[in-house]
């Protein structure tokens, strides 16, 4: 949660100062309601705004796993061959069982991809604590490694943008992200993996070697993408100030023009629609029945 002090606060009853996305989330959580509550945004369309349950010691009572599969019903198919009703049913079994005895299923390598600031690494997280299934996001695997090859050929530590880290050094992110997943994967542990696939997800040659080397080793794969707006993704990267995006931020137009928003796997997938930030408000939602704030 983002610190805050009175002179924030009031700003932000005075209406001076418009919360900026954590701060939203904050109020949302201590309020126990939405940002359409609230009068932070409107509604998206068929957007579920409430969840009200009485709160229990149970996790695995009724209004837990109602909880759950409202907040997977996030996962709405991207092609028409894509399982979404499956792949909800196989978190939901791996939450259920998570302390029974383990997940009887193969498993499985979730893929979370999206746009930098579209909310890939929050999603991944909620998956992650709703499964046990550990996950693998990209950037701090990489980021120390990255940023010293980067000095050492002689461009800058934050450098994501250039010709020099596109085609020398992010190809070898990827390679390491998956090596460490492998290394879960062979022994039956599902995982989660956050990271854009901006260039991956969308080349049928790179997806197809991962699907055949995943299913060489009885494992499902399985690709969900994070649907996002553009301010919302520019409100995120604000906040959060990495490092790595200040090209963004200082190049914004030139970046955002990058963007497409129709960008989809070329593979069977599922989608996240959080724009407006709507899925992870579900989510801290579901997070809230529990009883827990997941940092």
């Amino acid at each position: 949660m983002p610190a805050a002090n009175f002179q924030t606060l009031w700003q932000h009853e005075q209406g001076e100062v418009y919360p900026g996305p954590h701060y939203r989330r904050a109020y949302c959580l201590l309020y126990r309601a939405t940002e359409p509550e609230l009068g932070f945004r409107n509604a998206l369309p068929d957007e579920a705004t409430k969840l009200k349950f009485t709160a229990s010691s149970e996790p695995h009572n009724g209004a837990h796993v109602l909880a759950v599969e409202r907040a997977l019903l996030q996962l709405a198919p991207g092609t028409e061959d894509s399982d979404g009703q499956g792949m909800q049913q196989r978190i939901l079994d791996a939450w259920k069982r998570r302390h029974t005895g383990g997940d009887p299923n193969k498993p499985t390598l979730l893929m979370v991809g999206g746009y930098a600031g579209s909310g890939k690494s929050e999603f991944a997280r909620f998956i992650s604590q709703l499964t046990g299934w550990p996950v693998l996001d990209k950037d701090p695997i990489t980021r120390p490694l990255v940023e010293r090859l980067l000095v050492e050929m002689g461009s800058e530590p934050n450098d994501r943008h250039t010709d020099l880290y596109r085609e020398k050094v992010r190809p070898l992110e990827y390679q390491c992200l998956l090596e460490t997943a492998y290394a879960n994967i062979d022994c039956a542990i599902s995982t989660v993996l956050s990271a854009p696939f901006i260039a991956e997800a969308t080349d049928p040659r790179w997806m197809r070697r991962l699907i055949n080397r995943c299913e060489a080793r009885g494992v499902t794969v399985a690709v969900v993408w994070i649907q996002c707006d553009v301010d919302t993704m520019h409100e995120y990267i604000s906040f959060r100030s990495a490092a790595r995006d200040s090209w963004k931020l200082q190049n914004w137009d030139t970046y955002a023009a990058s963007i497409d928003l129709d960008l989809r796997p070329v593979v069977p997938h599922l989608v996240v629609d959080n724009r407006l930030g709507a899925a992870i408000s579900l989510t801290d939602q579901v997070r809230q029945v529990f009883g827990t704030v997941f940092q």
